[in-house]
């Protein structure tokens, strides 16, 4: 399998999912809760984002043919979007977004289903983290690498979990300075990787 191939899907699911910048919103869904109860809610959430992102890697392409879509239009539709997700990074909105998305959850008072809206949906597979997989399924197109990017997915959600499993120790470390330089170093690489995204696409609809 290409390096290359491999260090390009790790760093854009990594940065569409953002484990860390999650870390502090794990603690606002999951306020009032004892330790057993995180550790079901992480567990729950991540097996569930981790489903969802796999269902679209395997079937992403035939959910695009049936809605008569082609692979490179999605291309720069998902680039533009993950450029836009690089940009709600870079100005800090992204996180303003998810927090209220966070507090909703909690004034409803969704204790048993804070693991699947908003942690599973749309913080962990979110349309960012769907449209990278469908684009990076393309390029894994074997089915020894369309197990290796499920691989490297499971590894991802998984450092989610741990993640969470530590996350009043992760916000106290990062602090406030420490997330936003964390946030916006990640947006700026991947608005670069979206950018690549677009013009892959274009490349591809002018030759087709």
């Amino acid at each position: 399998m290409n390096f290359d191939l491999i260090v390009n899907a790790v760093v854009t699911l990594l940065v569409t999912i953002d484990p860390a910048g999650l870390a502090p919103l794990f603690l606002a869904v999951t306020g009032g809760m004892d330790s057993t109860q995180r550790k079901q809610v992480a567990l729950r959430s991540c097996l569930m984002g981790f489903a969802i992102l796999v269902v679209f890697v395997i079937a992403g392409s035939g959910i695009l043919t049936l809605f008569g879509i082609t692979l490179p239009a999605f291309r720069v539709a998902g680039g533009l979007l993950l450029f836009w997700i690089a940009f709600e990074m870079i100005f800090e909105k992204r996180q303003e977004r998810h927090e209220e998305t966070a507090q909703k959850a909690i004034t409803a008072d969704q204790v048993r289903s804070v693991a699947i809206f908003p942690l599973a949906i749309p913080l962990l597979a979110g349309p960012g983290a769907i449209s990278a997989g469908i684009l990076l399924s393309n390029d894994f197109a074997s089915p020894t690498q369309r197990t290796g990017l499920i691989l490297i997915i499971g590894a991802i959600i998984f450092v989610t979990y741990l993640v969470f499993l530590v996350a009043e120790k992760v916000d106290k470390l990062l602090g406030e300075t420490g997330r936003s330089v964390l946030t916006r170093l990640l947006g700026v690489i991947l608005s670069a990787l979206a950018v690549q995204f677009v013009a892959d696409g274009i490349k591809a609809i002018i030759a087709g």
